[in-house]
């Protein structure tokens, strides 16, 4: 049995009808295929006639079988292994005796809409996924400042207790209400500001809007009161641990006037260059602030010296000398001087003693020649 379909015949050629239209009977034989249907499915009315509908549009379960109880119900459908996905309305065809014989189909590729959907779906969970679970307030505001939505987490009121109201009389004596107009005006704003005991951070973003009644903005304040406040705190600790460097390197480097002209600088544990350096920085000042005529280091408290802590040592005493004074060193441990024999560094012109009172009575012994 054929049954008829919508397709128009104008001027002898068969009109196009915006629905694929396909005839089935009731074992689910295809009857009728039309234009639409050659067009979607690649498949010619005469290769498809005859043929079981599942071979040519297969889809989930007994989907095709529904159109044979469910007279005139609308359905959507995925084609297998196609991603398309059609939205099909039908009618059933009834013999004498009103039993069913098949059904006509019409069915719409509604592939696009279907995808905008589900996107839709995914981004309304995102949504409501960061409303209830992240310190975060959403609102919106129309073209005079009417709030239009205010949801989230952290929203202060309560979520949609400020719909209604005006923010621009809100904002009237915020320091934020500048950025607010801008923002209504069409320019991105972004700000960090203390609000009812709390720290805010706010995105400000101008919207297009499609009539009068819409939004112009959207807002997202991101409470960061909990993160400021640890940052605050990192902030002291790290100021605290500055304190106590200054304290060490000051105890570790003291710098102490033993006779009239006379420093001395023990040295103890672990020399680098940032510290050779600071060394270097702390006793020249100290040679120029008490005219000392001999400055000594005293390594006894040294063990290890890397090669550019040593060449910094050596530096030192030259420097000393260029400042009218003498450099001494005292208390050298063997190690070191291992590594300034392997460097080579050239010791005539410095003065080494065993020890801090070998130093001392060489150091009083020059004064009384003088």
């Amino acid at each position: 049995m054929i049954y008829p379909l919508m397709t128009e015949r104008t001027g002898g050629r068969r009109g196009w009808s915006p629905f694929v239209e396909i005839g089935l009977d009731a074992g689910l034989r295809i009857t009728e295929w039309g234009p639409r249907a050659e067009l979607a499915f690649a498949a010619t009315r005469a290769e498809a006639l005859g043929r079981d509908i599942d071979e040519l549009v297969p889809v989930d379960g007994a989907a095709w079988r529904a159109m044979l109880v469910d007279d005139e119900a609308t359905h959507e459908w995925s084609v297998i292994g196609d991603r398309r996905v059609f939205e099909w309305s039908h009618r059933c065809v009834h013999d004498d005796d009103g039993q069913v014989r098949g059904a006509v189909c019409y069915g719409r590729d509604v592939t696009a809409r279907a995808a905008t959907d589900t996107r839709r779906f995914l981004e309304e969970q995102l949504l409501t996924a960061i409303q209830e679970h992240m310190n975060i307030a959403l609102w919106a505001i129309d073209a005079q400042g009417k709030m239009l939505y205010q949801e989230g987490r952290a929203s202060t009121p309560s979520p949609r207790a400020l719909l209604g109201m005006n923010m621009l009389d809100l904002f009237a004596h915020s320091p934020g209400l500048p950025l607010l107009r801008a923002a209504m005006a069409g320019e991105m704003g972004h700000n960090l500001q203390e609000e009812g005991g709390k720290s805010w951070e706010t995105w400000m973003i101008p919207v297009e809007r499609r009539g009068p009644d819409e939004a112009v903005m959207v807002a997202i304040s991101l409470d960061i009161t909990e993160t400021t406040a640890g940052e605050r705190e990192l902030r002291e600790k790290l100021a605290v641990i500055e304190r106590q460097q200054m304290v060490i390197r000051a105890m570790s480097t003291p710098i102490v006037e033993v006779w009239d002209g006379v420093l001395t600088l023990p040295i103890i544990g672990m020399v680098d260059s940032v510290r050779a350096a600071e060394i270097m920085d702390g006793l020249l000042q100290a040679v120029v602030r008490a005219r000392a005529r001999f400055a000594v280091l005293d390594m006894t408290g040294v063990e290890v010296l890397d090669t550019s802590t040593a060449s910094h040592l050596i530096g030192l005493i030259r420097a000393i000398q260029l400042l009218g004074a003498e450099g001494i060193i005292t208390g050298i441990h063997p190690s070191i001087a291992r590594t300034m024999v392997t460097l080579g560094i050239d010791l005539s012109r410095i003065t080494i003693h065993a020890n801090l009172r070998e130093a001392l009575r060489y150091c009083i012994g020059r004064m009384q020649v003088r």
